[in-house]
């Protein structure tokens, strides 16, 4: 009985494909320089059509400036005043400490 040996292949030259793969590559490579290069000029135009715009100012929209009434004035200022009149407290005078052994 003889034992049949793999033969050792001599010939390992590529078989022709229809398409190289080297091609798409290139294609790719291609197609994202265009893109680059087409992402770059749209975003100057957008960047000079956002310069030319003329920027109104707020207070001309309306044209009239609300005016604020003193009393909501005082009132702002009466409420921040206790605030701080409370923080004062607290910090003047801390909670006293519970003795949890009583």
């Amino acid at each position: 009985m003889k034992i049949k040996f793999f033969k050792k292949e001599k010939n390992f030259k590529k078989a022709k494909s229809h398409l190289s793969p080297n091609l798409y590559w290139k294609l790719f490579i291609f197609v994202i320089f265009i893109v680059i290069i087409f992402s770059s000029f749209f975003g100057y135009y957008l960047f000079m059509q956002i310069d030319k715009e003329l920027i109104l100012s707020t207070s001309g929209i309306g044209g009239s400036v609300e005016i604020v009434k003193k009393e909501r004035i005082k009132n702002v200022l009466e409420y921040f005043s206790i605030r701080a009149e409370k923080s004062n407290q607290i910090l003047n005078h801390p909670a006293p400490i519970v003795d949890p052994s009583l």
